[in-house]
């Protein structure tokens, strides 16, 4: 079935072929466009430092689709268009639609999947029209970051190489990808889950900080290894309704995590170190995942 879903907001359309309910998780990559003159779309990110850019791809087979606008707003409102008519009121309680959002370090993974969870619960007043106006909906739309599932420093404490496993923190084998797992199912299973936050001043989970209620349809859970296609990481990437991937030239995403770095008190020499012993090995394994998305979102410099 074709299904044409317009925005006024986003002054184009996406167009999309899909399937029924029970085959989105498996459908190819789709074929997206916007009605919009050749230009890139200006972002001006807080995470991503300004005169950043971003335009949306969808690779379907060898041909790469390209949504552009002239505006960071028609971006954001493209995706927000693409996500919102697939945010049904279930009579199923536990319903969510999941998605998955993957990129490198630097990426601005963060920034965008927040703004398109606080557009969506802008919008989805408008949407459930079926609501008296004047009652306060509460928002449909949460953002689940993977760096609360990043392993505590006790337990780097205990591995083989303490050293090794403190100087590599942010490799996959840092991470709980077996905890996430369970949590995504529990979330489908249940409708509800709590799930750990990260504290970067301490640099430990936080456990239990994020509540994902029955109220929420849409769940977009950001982090760098959503799509990888390795043991635990392959199941934790099946779960997922959409997959969105952030595309960016590795160089220029490690400048923006030198400048991280630096920003929490890293001296220079320090920071550099960690990005080519870290830092950068990470960021190319998660690229070789870029294949597995439905959505490459890419991100270029002015």
């Amino acid at each position: 079935m074709e299904a044409t879903f317009s925005s006024t907001t986003a002054r184009g359309y996406w167009n999309q072929t899909r399937g029924s309910t029970d085959e989105a998780r498996d459908r190819k990559p789709s074929s997206l466009s916007i009605a919009r003159p050749s230009k890139f779309v200006q972002l001006s990110l807080a995470r991503t430092r300004k005169s950043s850019f971003f335009k949306v791809l969808s690779a379907e087979k060898e041909q790469i689709h390209v949504v552009e606008g002239s505006r960071v707003d028609e971006l954001y409102d493209a995706l927000v268009t693409r996500i919102l008519p697939l945010v049904s009121v279930s009579s199923n309680p536990n319903h969510k639609l999941l998605v998955g959002l993957a990129g490198p370090p630097g990426a601005g993974k963060s920034t965008l999947a927040h703004e398109v969870a606080r557009r969506i619960n802008k919008l989805w007043p408008e949407k459930a029209s079926s609501f008296d106006s004047q009652v306060q909906l509460p928002d449909v739309a949460i953002v689940v970051p993977m760096d609360g599932f990043h392993l505590y420093r006790s337990e780097l404490d205990e591995m083989e190489n303490p050293e090794e496993a403190h100087a590599r923190r942010g490799a996959p084998w840092t991470f709980n990808p077996l905890r996430l797992l369970q949590c995504l199912k529990n979330l489908r299973m249940h409708g509800s889950v709590y799930v750990p936050s990260f504290d970067h001043g301490v640099g430990d989970p936080v456990e239990d900080d994020i509540f994902v209620n029955l109220q929420h349809k849409v769940v977009i859970v950001e982090g760098n290894y959503l799509l990888l296609e390795d043991g635990v990481w392959k199941e934790i990437s099946s779960l997922f309704d959409e997959k969105w991937f952030i595309d960016i030239d590795i160089d220029k995403a490690m400048q923006r995590v030198l400048k991280r770095h630096i920003s929490t008190g890293k001296p220079p020499d320090i920071a550099k170190q960690r990005i080519e012993n870290n830092d950068r090995l990470n960021a190319e394994l998660i690229m070789k995942s870029k294949k597995n998305a439905d959505i490459i979102i890419k991100s270029i410099d002015f």
